[in-house]
């Protein structure tokens, strides 16, 4: 197939070496900036391009990569349609077109992947199988912190030279949809939330964006205590679940999911490799379930199973977020539409 990666940051220098990775060598780059393209072109040697409309008609792609800011994805979706062309989109904040790109879609039968990088982290396959199989018995009660410091994400530019430092896809807004996308695939949505968001140190670079998510999960007969930040000096994810039959602790940091076994008094370590990260990120960013989530798309695009995403599902996760940010605009509790499911 051939490839054409929209945006040559972070994500769409990660996604080239996953396609080469996957044995996907035919890949073509497109970014306004000329030092991402010379960068680009230099490190894996593809052709770049700085204006879509010559990367559309030189490339001929079959399958498109959105790796733009997430507020022009919506552009290049809509271009990837008109064109016939299936793509991958990553993590969304803001849900511009999304009603008219959903029915667009459904119209064509295109393959539009929103990426869902968590669900392929080896630590996620393992908590969902014990929830599955009920060893933890009814949930009571969730708690889950994921914090990181902004200016650690992009150590080579400053934090107001990308997209993290503007209010509408500020880190921390951009990672509780995130956290979202898995959080929801294995408890399902919320009935209803009562949330909080707030800019609380100064981060040069990142004046103006809301810094640390905090907020309450109301399941009916359970509930979620959620903290999403950019401001924790070290990069930290982790879960506990309390069940009526066991608990569930997982530190991303110990490369294993414990469980609390009762009858014993004793703690089952489950063990996990993630893969190796690439340089110059956090050791627990390993590259493998970046792999593992093309390798799903390219598997979907070939009609061998449908991906794990969906952009009904993208926008719902993002639908959720307005809500907890309402909640704390009202100072009130807010129901979710469509929760408990």
């Amino acid at each position: 197939m051939r490839f054409l990666i929209c945006g040559l940051g972070s994500m769409g220098k990660r996604r080239i070496r996953c396609l080469h990775a996957l044995g996907c060598p035919d890949v073509a780059g497109f970014d306004i900036r000329e030092d991402r393209r010379r960068e680009a072109a230099s490190r894996y040697g593809i052709a770049t391009y700085g204006e879509i409309g010559e990367a559309l008609a030189s490339v001929k792609p079959e399958a498109m990569i959105i790796s733009v800011p997430p507020d022009v994805h919506h552009e290049y979706m809509t271009t990837a349609i008109r064109y016939g062309i299936p793509f991958f989109v990553e993590a969304s904040v803001v849900d511009t077109q999304f009603e008219q790109i959903k029915a667009q879609l459904k119209a064509t039968g295109l393959v539009g992947a929103p990426s869902a990088t968590l669900l392929f982290h080896p630590a996620i396959r393992i908590i969902k199988d014990v929830l599955v199989a009920g060893k933890l018995g009814k949930v009571s009660n969730i708690l889950f912190h994921s914090g990181q410091y902004l200016p650690d994400w992009h150590t080579y530019e400053q934090v107001s030279d990308f997209y993290v430092s503007n209010p509408i896809t500020g880190g921390a807004r951009e990672i509780t949809p995130f956290e979202l996308t898995w959080l929801t695939h294995l408890f399902g949505f919320p009935k209803g939330v009562c949330g909080h968001f707030r800019k609380t140190i100064d981060i040069k670079g990142a004046e103006s964006i809301e810094d640390t998510y905090n907020f309450l999960m109301d399941y009916g007969d359970h509930l979620a205590s959620v903290t999403v930040d950019v401001v924790s000096r070290f990069a930290t994810r982790r879960l506990l679940i309390n069940g009526d039959e066991g608990q569930l602790l997982w530190d991303w940091n110990q490369k294993h999911v414990a469980v609390f076994i009762p009858e014993t008094g004793s703690w089952q370590e489950i063990p996990y490799e993630a893969g190796a990260a690439a340089t110059g990120y956090n050791p627990n960013i390993g590259e493998q379930m970046y792999i593992d989530e093309l390798k799903a798309f390219l598997d979907a695009v070939a009609g061998k199973a449908p991906f794990v995403n969906s952009l009904e599902a993208d926008h719902r996760v993002l639908k959720l977020l307005y809500t907890i940010e309402a909640s704390d605009r009202e100072a009130t509790y807010r129901e979710f539409a469509g929760g408990g499911e």
